[in-house]
């Protein structure tokens, strides 16, 4: 049987969610009500039970809500009490960080480990297959190789899922304490302050300046459109977008990109097949620079590279449009091939190595006008990051999503039969009795006119046969209410015969690859302490949050400050002219740097501000 593979699209809410449906996406992943990782992209019991709905239209794309918050004793109950609500609005799977909710009543809803548990480990991932997770969320740092020692030791009924586009948390997911520590704001409660994004003064042991307000701890996004096969030979199965906070029209543009590349690596590879039924055609050309982006990068995906950072602005710069090549008249010439347009978004970076950014009021060719025009110098590189032509068709509706079907027209001894037959094998047939009367005209070509005319509905006809012994008159009338009363009936079948998915069970045997957890477990209840001690761990500590810890890292990263400046002492055999350590300095806050080499990761520490 051919290995399913899923694109799998965010949605902030309903409207998000549809559109990335027509769009291509096979599953979607949106906030529950409360305890999202993203608390600002909670939605409402009745939205989701909506999504759901309009989902499962097309048979096996999923909904996924993301409770993927650690929470406290006094807020299992609610969990518990929302969990039953969201199973019973339809909901596929929960993706959950805290495993104190297993301990909870719950329904049998399947379990996604999500990417907030660290998973970067064969033998951490394997636990939580053991744990009754049926799919795990890899940590965006792992390379191929990675990858491919994790899948070996996977049950082959638990998917990998892994990122494959849009921003990048600069710390292992999860193990970010950063925003908890400086404002109170816990990432791992879903109120990240982004302080990865600040402007930061990296100093020495001497306080002398390494770099001066650069955002040191800012990356860029994730695009591995170009990496998707090797993905898949590796073992991911689902590939998720990035981005439950972002608008509909990065999720519609970014959705049908992916969806696009995807499918040519199905149509070429008969060992793999889409996930969920549909075809999606769009009015545009997906474009994924044309989203909000910091510039791209593969990250990690082949190794350490040095184009991971976004040092001068955490800002979105969208594409690059050209060279400004001279002012003219109050207006700027810009060279290169990209057609401009009234209302663009234009940035560059000043002499000083800031963005600045200005709106298009006019353009006439080559030559562009602003109403604020800033001073811009010739030969500076201009970026795009607002298309108004290429947002303009998004507003609009941008997408269809049809099931293809073969439809059957025949006569019977005593009327007519309607028989509708899609994709997975699901069929219905309707018969009316009519007393029918040869016809003066041939009926073939209005009986195929009228049967192929399926509107909203989500079916496109493939292929229509008319199969009758003479040519009888058939009314349009009547076509027109057996094909309504058949796509009814194929929708209901389709849904009677949606295999709904079920929590793995849980091996009383499994056991945690480690005898000790710290204050990354994240425990910050007891069901959670549990859990961990049911399965062989002897020493907890409780979460950083619950206990503020001085001198420990708040951030475990794979990014490292002494590449980036060309001193590793393992990759570039760099010798730094600065003594160690290293501190980023802002607005009051001294974080200092630890380089691990042996695991190839940088930590941050807070320390206090030395008088």
């Amino acid at each position: 049987m051919a290995r399913r593979i899923e694109l799998l699209a965010p949605a902030k809410d309903l409207a998000c969610g549809r559109e990335a449906i027509l769009h291509g996406a096979d599953a979607v992943y949106i906030g529950a009500p409360k305890f999202g990782a993203r608390a600002a992209a909670g939605n409402s019991l009745d939205d989701i039970r909506a999504l759901c709905d309009f989902a499962h239209i097309y048979y096996n794309v999923s909904i996924y809500v993301a409770l993927n918050t650690i929470l406290r004793d006094d807020e299992l109950k609610e969990a518990e009490r929302m969990i039953h609500q969201l199973y019973d609005a339809g909901v596929d799977a929960l993706i959950v960080q805290d495993l104190g909710l297993t301990r909870l009543d719950l329904p049998p809803i399947a379990l996604h480990a999500s990417t907030q548990m660290d998973n970067c480990t064969p033998e951490k991932v394997a636990f939580l297959a053991q744990a009754g997770f049926e799919q795990v969320v890899l940590a965006r740092e792992l390379t191929l190789q990675e990858i491919r020692r994790i899948a070996d030791a996977t049950p082959k009924d638990v998917s990998l899922e892994a990122f494959v586009h849009g921003a990048l948390c600069v710390s292992y997911s999860g193990r970010c304490y950063l925003s908890s520590a400086l404002t109170g704001r816990s990432a791992n409660r879903g109120a990240c302050a982004q302080c990865c994004r600040l402007p930061y003064t990296m100093v020495d042991a001497d306080g002398r300046t390494i770099a001066r307000d650069k955002h040191l701890l800012s990356l860029r996004d994730m695009n591995r459109s170009d990496d998707l096969e090797a993905m898949i030979a590796a073992g991911v199965s689902s590939l998720k977008i990035e981005g439950r906070l972002k608008d509909v029209a990065y999720v519609k543009n970014v959705t049908a990109y992916y969806r696009q590349r995807l499918d040519e690596i199905l149509a070429r590879d008969p060992s793999l097949r889409q996930a969920s039924d549909g075809r999606s055609t769009y009015t545009f050309e997906p474009r994924p620079e044309k989203s909000f982006n910091r510039g791209f990068t593969d990250y990690f995906l082949h190794g350490r590279t040095p184009d991971i950072t976004s040092f001068d602005t955490p800002k979105s710069i969208g594409e690059p449009l050209g060279r400004a090549s001279a002012s003219r008249g109050g207006g700027l010439l810009v060279d290169g091939t990209k057609p401009l347009h009234n209302g663009d978004g234009l940035v560059f970076f000043n002499p000083r190595g800031e963005l600045e950014g200005f709106r298009v009021n006019r353009a006439e060719g080559r030559r562009i006008v602003a109403a604020r025009m800033p001073a811009v110098k010739p030969g500076t590189l201009l970026y795009r990051n607002v298309d108004s032509a290429f947002e303009a068709v998004l507003a609009k509706p941008s997408a269809e999503r049809r099931i293809a079907i073969d439809i059957v027209w025949s006569d019977t001894s005593d009327g007519f039969a309607l028989t509708l037959t899609d994709t997975a094998g699901c069929g219905v047939t309707v018969t009316h009795t009519f007393a029918a009367e040869p016809a003066v005209k041939p009926q073939g070509e209005n009986i195929r006119t009228q049967l192929s005319r399926l509107g909203t509905t989500p079916f496109e006809a493939a292929r229509i046969t008319v199969d009758m012994h003479e040519n009888l008159f058939v009314p349009s009338s009547l076509l027109g209410e057996m094909r309504r009363e058949a796509v009814d009936r194929l929708l209901s079948e389709r849904l009677a015969r949606r295999t709904r998915r079920r929590r793995r069970p849980e091996s009383p045997t499994a056991v945690y690859p480690s005898s000790t957890v710290d204050y990354t477990a994240n425990i910050s209840n007891g069901k959670a302490e549990a859990f961990y001690r049911s399965h062989g761990v002897r020493t907890v500590e409780r979460a950083y949050e619950e206990q503020p810890r001085a001198g420990v890292p708040l951030m475990f990263t794979r990014h490292c400050l002494r590449y980036s400046m060309g001193w590793c002492p393992v990759h570039q055999q760099g010798r730094s002219p600065f003594r160690e350590p290293y501190y980023l300095l802002h607005e009051g806050t001294r974080l200092r740097l630890e380089f691990d080499c042996v695991r190839c990761e940088m930590r941050v520490i807070n320390e206090p501000t030395q008088p």
